[in-house]
């Protein structure tokens, strides 16, 4: 990282971690700085690999994926954007990976002429404090404070703006499944299944990491809903009635969700990347505490082939469809 101003006219975004929850807000804002945004191609085989060689045996599997993406990015353009997300909050804290990860791809590339650019959010429950980051980052970047903080401004509304939309999107297509099901119950016929992903943004929308899944599920013709795209706030409020002490945000989130839909599900699956360390208490804890919904505890890494996910999702499936044919009796 450097903290002189710099010159540069392009900016490079890997597209992984974070970059699935803050991607709008990203590109907006340096776009409103007058800065080209150029992001790392999609995730496949060889983007995997090379971030696998690049990375410590002990890494997870998005932090390698991450790096891949830095890595397709690197001599592409004048600079890299990798954020570092604190824990300072309690309730709403990131994995220490977040952290870390712009020292740690500093070093990783050390030998790259391609800088890092970076900005530090001590608490996301904070917002003058994330303001703050932000137009110190566009005067890094050779802006002043007034246009800093109008992209900032600009860039949080429309990301709030897509949010918001994704909750209204999954609201409607519950609305459909109510009537869908309605109507099957009147035919005295099966309705349709809905099914939970309960994963990190940077899998489930990831189409190389989660694709297998995904295109397993629809072969069924289920309805899928993402965790990730119910209101998170709301979600993260329902969260306190699983535990009062977890301290990861998004791990928060992802569970509230679940039990703000709970009803309107018919099962739920897991999916986590190898070796996540939050996702290996907070998945085991749900598959603990949530109890009526079943539940498809999937976990991928650099080496998972994909006809065992099939086949543990077709399965996953005939249960549900056997369930609701009246299979299972439960007391």
């Amino acid at each position: 990282m450097r903290s002189e101003v710099m010159n540069i006219e392009t900016i490079g975004i890997p597209q992984a971690l974070l970059t699935y929850r803050f991607h709008l807000m990203w590109k907006t804002f340096f776009n409103e700085l007058g800065l080209t945004v150029i992001e790392s191609r999609p995730t496949d085989s060889a983007l995997l690999a090379r971030g696998d060689s690049l990375s410590s045996d002990e890494s997870c599997l998005a932090s390698k994926v991450f790096i891949g993406h830095v890595d397709d990015l690197i001599d592409r353009v004048d600079a890299i954007f990798v954020p570092s997300y604190a824990s300072v909050s309690a309730r709403q804290g990131f994995c220490t990976k977040y952290q870390a990860l712009p020292d740690m791809t500093a070093n990783i590339f050390r030998d790259s002429h391609t800088p890092i650019v970076s900005l530090l959010i001590q608490d996301m429950s904070n917002a003058k404090e994330a303001q703050s980051a932000y137009i110190q980052l566009g005067e890094q970047l050779g802006r002043d404070k007034h246009k800093a903080k109008h992209a900032y401004k600009t860039a949080l509304k429309a990301q709030r703006a897509a949010d918001a939309q994704a909750v209204k999107a999954q609201e409607l297509q519950l609305k459909k499944v109510s009537r869908l099901r309605q109507s099957a119950q009147e035919a005295s016929a099966a309705g349709p299944l809905v099914i939970l992903v309960v994963a990190h943004p940077y899998i489930s929308h990831d189409a190389y990491l989660a694709g297998p899944v995904l295109e397993a599920l629809m072969e069924t013709d289920a309805y899928i809903l993402f965790a990730d795209e119910t209101d998170k706030k709301k979600a993260f409020k329902e969260s306190f009635r699983f535990t009062e002490t977890m301290p990861w945000l998004i791990s928060r989130e992802l569970i509230g969700s679940i039990l703000m839909l709970q009803d309107q599900i018919d099962g739920i699956v897991l999916i986590s990347a190898f070796p996540c360390g939050p996702d290996s208490m907070t998945n085991d804890a749900i598959m603990r505490y949530i109890h009526g919904t079943p539940i498809l505890n999937l976990m991928i890494d650099a080496q998972s082939g994909t006809a065992g996910i099939q086949t543990r999702v077709e399965s996953f499936m005939d249960i549900l469809r056997f369930q609701q044919k009246g299979g299972y009796l439960h007391g």
